[in-house]
């Protein structure tokens, strides 16, 4: 129970951060959980992982890709423990190497639409979108990247390391410069934390800033996502919640002493409306954003009938 309580704390304070990773560890975590539970009782048990999978979906209410890696894990069955043991393992060492699987095949995907001597736009860290740039580059493609900070965590700061790692030239930005440096821009590539059935995207605050400017200036959007970040939920019409963190990660209270009539507003994410996005690169193909209900029906198994006969969406 206390590795379960520090991993559900480690996703919720962002040290464990960026959707793909969270889904991963999500889905170690219930494999490592269920592993450590000694008890051959088989109702007990699955009261266990019941309430594991709840405690880490209540951590992060916007990445949908946490609650589709807990929901792939917690499809096991099994009469008894053993069994149950058996085929958590197997969900979850599939879902795991699926997830690593797919940022390689996006990156394979997305970097047919990169062309040599092309300037690329970046925001947040996203381990999808920088696939994409690291196998154009991997090509032989010139390419150069802005990246923004990505305040107020600084997720930028992650994006410009992993860049430089790959050799790949990047220049560092604030976020507000966005605009004024889009005309040097060729293509934009962002990463998703969710994507709903009408195609808009979910991701970090200022997502929709880049592609608002990129519109105005004629310049194409990609976005990387696996198709767990698609989200069933929006089937039902259900809105997916937008995280507002603690106020202290944009400034700390000793300097708002003082102010009695100042507050912090501290959104995590943003919705970018498809029609600012030209493109939603997948594992399992470069699609418009009106196909996320294919996505969604055919790659995540969800329907509205199964929906709603799952006492989940209620």
């Amino acid at each position: 129970m206390k590795q379960l309580k520090e991993t559900a704390r480690k996703i919720k304070s962002m040290e464990i951060r960026g959707a793909g990773r969270i889904a991963r560890d999500a889905a170690g975590e219930l494999l490592e959980y269920s592993q450590r539970i000694a008890n051959d009782d088989i109702d007990d048990f699955n009261k266990k992982m019941k309430f594991a999978a709840e405690m880490l979906v209540g951590t992060r209410p916007t990445a949908v890709s946490l609650p589709n890696a807990v929901r792939a894990v917690m499809r096991y069955k099994g009469a008894t423990v053993d069994e149950a043991k058996v085929d958590i393992k197997r969900l979850a060492d599939g879902f795991i190497a699926g997830s690593e699987n797919a940022v390689k095949r996006i990156g394979e995907i997305g970097a047919r639409r990169v062309r040599d001597g092309d300037t690329i736009m970046t925001h947040c860290n996203s381990s999808a979108a920088i696939s994409i740039m690291a196998e154009a580059h991997a090509q032989g493609k010139e390419i150069t990247v802005i990246a923004t900070e990505s305040r107020p965590r600084l997720q930028g700061l992650l994006t410009i390391k992993q860049l430089d790692s790959l050799g790949i030239k990047t220049s560092l930005i604030v976020d507000s410069a966005v605009r004024y440096f889009m005309k040097e821009v060729d293509l934009v590539v962002m990463g998703a934390d969710a994507v709903t059935v009408n195609g808009s995207v979910i991701n970090k605050i200022g997502t929709s800033q880049h592609a608002m400017a990129a519109h105005e200036a004629r310049k194409n959007v990609i976005i990387a996502a696996e198709t767990y970040k698609f989200s069933p939920r929006t089937l039902l019409g259900e809105l997916v919640e937008i995280e507002e963190r603690d106020s202290g990660e944009v400034l700390g209270r000793e300097k708002l002493a003082g102010l009695p009539n100042v507050s912090v507003r501290n959104p995590a994410f943003d919705i970018t409306p498809r029609e600012y996005i030209d493109l939603i690169c997948t594992e399992v193909g470069a699609i418009p954003p009106e196909m996320a209900y294919v996505i969604i029906k055919e790659f995540l198994g969800w329907g509205i009938e199964e929906m709603n006969s799952n006492p989940e969406f209620h």
